[in-house]
Order: structure tokens, then C-alpha cells, then sequence
């Protein structure tokens, strides 16, 4: 119960962190979209700023997610300082790898487009190989990012981590200013700028809790040996989100302009929550259940993993029967003025609907994930990634004929929930029982309770934007209401419901009343 505490404590601190980073992250998108709408502008920028992240955010995210148990290993056996040595090598590897990919990466830049954007042509492509070359730089940074991200993590320091997002996203929008009324190419050296704060931004904090950068390698650690026998297939299982990424990319670009920038607006909301609560959580719990896992205490790790996913259920499934009653309305707010016209908006939010059908998936998912790396099988979750992956190139080519851009949304949340059920297949032949009854249980209490809350928003929405009428502070208005309209219907019905979750945290609540 103590553990569990202190990971509600620090989920609620990172989850702080997360809400400021994401509102800067929503402003950086709402300038953005004003700046350059659903534009060739918007997808040669988009495409070449998510060509460094493809490349080399599964090679960070693998290495971030293999270092905090082999950390606790290390550390276990030779102490802190050995730990640090670790740390130290694994960040020198890092640094010569991605210095090489990012030369290789600036020479073959129009290769690179080439792949990702097949239809790119004339003053769109050109935009998108000079973009990439100057943002190409960025892996180098992403890589040891992440590491610096492990390592303040099993200090127990979750909040900075979670608060990269603010430099960057305010060195990106100054960027987007300043490209419209200076020179375009502001724009991707502004980023790349805003990429390299984020390891700036972490390396003082890392450096008071006792990381000391010392330049050390050696390739025959066993801890090392050990790591890449792990990062392997973890790279394998993170890159099923970047090679799906590329594939509806790559398929978006054969289809009109402003394509590419639509699925992009409509992705980077249901990311909102999947980065406000699924990341606040997983970033907590990941370290505690490598650390139940390697004391082989298995009544806590269970009832670790069964209160995860539950949480995630309860704040999930609410939010995204939510999305997909009032996307248009919520797109309509955010994104429309400027370049934004009104068909970017119904391109947007019709993609997002088919997006928030698979949020959940896409939040149980990562936390599964983590589950199985802190078991240290990662090859579990890359075989079930694969499968999932084969299944979204599979349905997006076959969707896209009939349904559009909407036919990749849909495609991708589709394979994902195909993903979810083979996870938990697997979780159970792996550990035997944890908590499906339980689970299943708050599925079908949180699904019945948030389409009750959904059909009240949607009757709400549609019965104050008529009283309010259409100026944008009437949709202010109209769309909040009804937001908080049904937030307060689905936490009533949960709660009579007594859905274990919830009474935990009524009963903590009832003690921190009383102790005042």
C-alpha cells in the first residue's frame, strides 16, 4: 500500500508536469495551424520533423525502457557509483551511434523523404529534404535524452522529466512566429533548437542527484551484452508505432493536400491523453514494477498491474467516448482561424472519431508493454507489436479505398486493439492470474457509465450551442458546460457503481479529510 502511495503521489506530480507541458503543446499546434493551416507548408514541416523522431525515438525509447532494470542490477551488485559507470557507457555508445546516423541521415535526406512521402513533389518535397537535413541533428539529442530521462527516474525524480516539453514547445512556437514574418526556414532550426533544450533542460537535475558525465566505453560490460540482447526486440516492438506512423504518412501523401496535416492535428489530440494520463502512469509505475520484479514479490506486482490497467480504463474510455461526440466542435474551437479553414476542420475531426475509438488500446498498450520489459521479456511485446503491425499496413491499404484519410485512423486503432487482446493473452500464459475478473469487471462498469455520459454531452452540447449560439465565446461556453455535463454524470455513476478504484480513492480522500 506504501508503494502505491508513493506512486499515486508521484503519478499526480508528473501528471502536473505533463498538463503544462501539453497545454504549451496544444499552443504550439494552435499557432501552427494558424501560421500554415492544412497546407504544403504544414506537410513538408510535419513529415521532416517526425523523420529524426522515427529514426531514432524507438532506439531511445528501447534503451530508456532496457536501462532502469539493468540500472537497479548494477547498482545492486557494485553500488551507485557502478550504476553511473553504466549510465556513462551506455550514453558514449549512444552518442557515436547517432552522430553517425545523423551524418548518413543529412547525405541521403531525399532518400529518406522519398520513403516516407512517396507523392511529394515540386515546391513540397524540396521543402521537406532542407527541413530534414537541419532536423536530421535532433536523434543525437533524442537518444541521450531518453537516457537522462532512465536515470532520473530510478532517482524517483518524474516531474523534470515531465516538464521537457515546456522549453521546447515555447522555442518551437517563437519559431512559428518568426518563420512567417522572417524566412520559413526559422522553422526547422528553431526546432531542432527547441530538441536540443530537452536534454539541457534534465542534465542539471540529473547532475544534483549524482550524475557525473565521465567519457568511458567498454563494449565488453556483460551488462551491456546483456542490454542488447533486450534492446533488440524492444526496438522492434517501440518502432511498430513509427512504421505505422510512416506507413499512413506515406499512403496520406498519395491522397489530397492538407492530408498529412489533418491526421496530424487529429493524432496529436487523442496523444493529449494518452500523454497527460497513460504517460503520467506508466512513467511512475514502470520503475516500481522492475523493482517488485526483481524481488520477486508477486502479490504486489499483480495487484500493481491490475490497479494500472483499471486506472486507465476508468480515465480512458469516458474521455474517448467524449472525443468522438464532440470532434467537431472541439476542432472547430481549437484550430479554426487562420489557414485553418472549415474543411481542414471536418477532415480533422472525422479523423479523430476514428482515432478515439482505439484510445484505450493505445493507453493499455504502452502500460502492457512496460509490464512485460519489467519482467525483462521483451520479446512478447515485439511479437504481438509485429502482428499488429502487419494487420494496420494491411487494413490501411484496404481502407483507404473506401474510407480516405478516415480509413488509416481507423486502420491504426483496429490493429491496436487486435494488439491489446494479444497482450493479454500472453499476460496470462506468462503470470497466470492478474485481476481479469476485476478488469473486466470496470471494463463493462466504465463502458456502460461513459455511453450514458455520452449521449448527455452530445444532447447538452447541441441544446446550449443553440442557446449560445456560434460567436467563439458562445462555443466556449456551449462546449465546456457540456464538457463538465458529463464529467460529473460518468463520476456519478462510477461511484455508484463502487468500482474498486474509486473506492480506494474515496477512502484516502475520507483520511486526509479527517486527519485536518
Amino acid at each position: 500500500m506504501k508503494n502505491m502511495n508513493k506512486v499515486a503521489k508521484s503519478a499526480i506530480y508528473l501528471m502536473i508536469a505533463t498538463i503544462l507541458s501539453k497545454i504549451l503543446g496544444f499552443a504550439r499546434e494552435l499557432v501552427l495551424s494558424s501560421s500554415y493551416g492544412a497546407s504544403a507548408y504544414s506537410d513538408a514541416y510535419i513529415t521532416a520533423v517526425n523523420i529524426p523522431v522515427v529514426i531514432f525515438s524507438a532506439v531511445g525509447m528501447a534503451l530508456a525502457t532496457t536501462v532502469i532494470p539493468l540500472y537497479y542490477e548494477k547498482q545492486k551488485i557494485g553500488g551507485s557509483e557502478k550504476g553511473i559507470e553504466f549510465i556513462n557507457n551506455i550514453m558514449n555508445i549512444v552518442l557515436i551511434i547517432s552522430s553517425i546516423l545523423a551524418i548518413l541521415g543529412f547525405i541521403f535526406a531525399r532518400q529518406l523523404v522519398g520513403i516516407v512521402a512517396i507523392g511529394f513533389e515540386g515546391e513540397t518535397l524540396d521543402l521537406a529534404i532542407k527541413f530534414t537535413r537541419i532536423l536530421i541533428f535532433g536523434i543525437i539529442f533524442v537518444g541521450i535524452s531518453n537516457i537522462i530521462t532512465s536515470y532520473l527516474q530510478t532517482q524517483n525524480q518524474f516531474a523534470v522529466p515531465g516538464l521537457i516539453g515546456v522549453p521546447f514547445n515555447i522555442i518551437v512556437i517563437i519559431s512559428i512566429i518568426l518563420s512567417v514574418k522572417i524566412n520559413i526556414y526559422i522553422l526547422p532550426i528553431g526546432t531542432l533548437i527547441g530538441i536540443i533544450s530537452q536534454f539541457l533542460f534534465q542534465y542539471p537535475f540529473a547532475k544534483k542527484l549524482g550524475y557525473k558525465y565521465k567519457y568511458y566505453i567498454n563494449i565488453k560490460d556483460e551488462y551491456i551484452k546483456k542490454m542488447m540482447w533486450l534492446v533488440c526486440p524492444v526496438f522492434i516492438g517501440v518502432s511498430v508505432n513509427q512504421i505505422n506512423a510512416i506507413v499512413d504518412r506515406c499512403i496520406a501523401s498519395t491522397l489530397m493536400e492538407g492530408t498529412i496535416s489533418a491526421l496530424n492535428y487529429a493524432n496529436r489530440l487523442n496523444g493529449f491523453v494518452i500523454g497527460l494520463f497513460i504517460a503520467s502512469i506508466g512513467a511512475v509505475i514502470y520503475p516500481m514494477l522492475s523493482k517488485l520484479s526483481n524481488e520477486k514479490n508477486q502479490n504486489k506486482f499483480i495487484k500493481s498491474v491490475s490497479q494500472s490497467i483499471n486506472s486507465v480504463i476508468l480515465l480512458v474510455i469516458p474521455v474517448s467516448v467524449g472525443a468522438m461526440v464532440l470532434s467537431y466542435p472541439i476542432v472547430k474551437l481549437l484550430f479554426e482561424r487562420g489557414q485553418f479553414s472549415p474543411q481542414a476542420t471536418a477532415m480533422t475531426a472525422s479523423a479523430l472519431v476514428f482515432f478515439s475509438i482505439g484510445m484505450v488500446a493505445f493507453g493499455l498498450r504502452d502500460i502492457l508493454g512496460k509490464v512485460f520489459y519489467s519482467l525483462q521479456d521483451t520479446k512478447t511485446p515485439m511479437i504481438n507489436g509485429a502482428i499488429s503491425m502487419i494487420l494496420n499496413i494491411i487494413l490501411s491499404l484496404i481502407l483507404v479505398k473506401f474510407m480516405g484519410h478516415n480509413g488509416l485512423a481507423f486502420a491504426t486503432s483496429l490493429s491496436s486493439i487486435l494488439c491489446i487482446i494479444l497482450l493479454f493473452v500472453s499476460l496470462k500464459k506468462k503470470i497466470g492470474y492478474f485481476g481479469q475478473d476485476n478488469i473486466i469487471k470496470t471494463s463493462l462498469k466504465s463502458l456502460g457509465s461513459a455511453i450514458l455520459m455520452g449521449i448527455v454531452t452530445f444532447y447538452s452540447y447541441n441544446q446550449l450551442s443553440y442557446i449560445m449560439g456560434s460567436s467563439t465565446v458562445g462555443q466556449i461556453i456551449s462546449l465546456g458546460s457540456a464538457v463538465f455535463i458529463g464529467a460529473l454524470v460518468y463520476l456519478i455513476l462510477i461511484v455508484l457503481l463502487k468500482i474498486d478504484e474509486v473506492e480506494i480513492i474515496k477512502s484516502k480522500l475520507k483520511k486526509v479529510i479527517e486527519s485536518k
